[in-house]
Parts: C-alpha cells; sequence; structure tokens
C-alpha cells in the first residue's frame, strides 16, 4: 500500500499502471491482482487510507489549545503540503474523470469526509472569525483550493528567492487579509 501511495501521489492515477506498481514492490502484475481486483479499487483504497491519515493529522491541529487562530490554519496547511506532493484539487478533478460513477462518488465521499469536513472545523471556530455570508464548508474548499501556488505554478507567488515556508504564510495572508489594501 505504501508504494502505491507514493507512486499514485506522485504520478497521478492517470499515469500510474500497476505495472508500475508491482515492479516496484517486486511481485508480478497478476499477484497484485489477486488482493485488488483493478486499479480503480486499489487506488481508492490506498486513498481512503492515506486521506485518513490527513484527516488525523488535522484532527490533532485542531485539538491542540495554544494555538492562534492563524497559526493553526498554519499547521493545517503544512498537513497538506507534507502529504500531497502535488496541487490537491488538480489531483481529485483529472483522476474523478477517469473513474466509474460508483469511483467518482466514492472519491467524493473521500474528499468530503476527510479534507473539508475536518477544515471546515476549525471555520466553526469562534476565533476563525468566518463571515457569516460564507458557510464553513465553503470557506475551507476555497482554502484548499487557494493553497494551489504551493504545488507549484506558471507564475510562482513571490518568485523564486523564497522559500516554500515563505511562500505558504503569503498564501494563506492573502486567503485570510485579502490582496487589497484595507
Amino acid at each position: 500500500m505504501e508504494t502505491a501511495t507514493k507512486l499514485f501521489l506522485k504520478k497521478g492515477y492517470a499515469l500510474t499502471s500497476t505495472r508500475d506498481i508491482a515492479k516496484e514492490i517486486g511481485i508480478t502484475q497478476p499477484a497484485l491482482y489477486h488482493h485488488f481486483s483493478d486499479k480503480e479499487v486499489l487506488y481508492l483504497d490506498v486513498l481512503s487510507a492515506h486521506c485518513s491519515k490527513v484527516r488525523q493529522q488535522i484532527n490533532q491541529v485542531m485539538r491542540r489549545d495554544n494555538l492562534s487562530a492563524k497559526d493553526r490554519l498554519w499547521e493545517i496547511t503544512q498537513v497538506f503540503t507534507k502529504n500531497h506532493p502535488n496541487n490537491v484539487y488538480d489531483s481529485w478533478r483529472s483522476t474523478a474523470s477517469l473513474l466509474s460513477p460508483s469511483g467518482r462518488r466514492k472519491l467524493e465521499i473521500i474528499f468530503m469526509m476527510d479534507y473539508i469536513e475536518p477544515v471546515s472545523e476549525f471555520f466553526k471556530l469562534p476565533e476563525a472569525k468566518l463571515r457569516p455570508d460564507i458557510l464553513p464548508k465553503e470557506a475551507a474548499e476555497l482554502f484548499i483550493a487557494d493553497l494551489t501556488p504551493l504545488f507549484g505554478s506558471l507564475q510562482q507567488l513571490g518568485g523564486k528567492s523564497i522559500s516554500n515556508e515563505q511562500r505558504g504564510k503569503i498564501i494563506l495572508d492573502v486567503f485570510l487579509n485579502g490582496v487589497m489594501k484595507h
């Protein structure tokens, strides 16, 4: 499972073959199919386990009582960047189009349960000071989408002269405060 997780996260669903996984593990492809009926089943099992770990890490951040709202959100940001070598939303979108309808539904459930729900818990906290016209789940989706520049983009926010941590803090500041002067 660890090898499949690493390959799926790094190369994506489309570019990871069961042959690649079997070769990396050191087994035959038929031996892999003995445990998983097809690539989609393997992917969803692997992703479910991985995303569950991400949810647990976010929940650990949420249980810490010594963090300001901004620090808590920064720690959640680090959970995502530590666990995903590529953009979370791009990975989900590109994969969903390749899955069966049942697989797409399972992917949506995993994403909601392990990513949107725990992040929306942050935005339910009084210290998060969420605007009344934004729902916590909407804020969670916007937050995760706004992390995109941390995973590389055409226009690298802050240029090449700053660290990924500095870039992350800029993104978090823009998410919390907007891009316009007040």
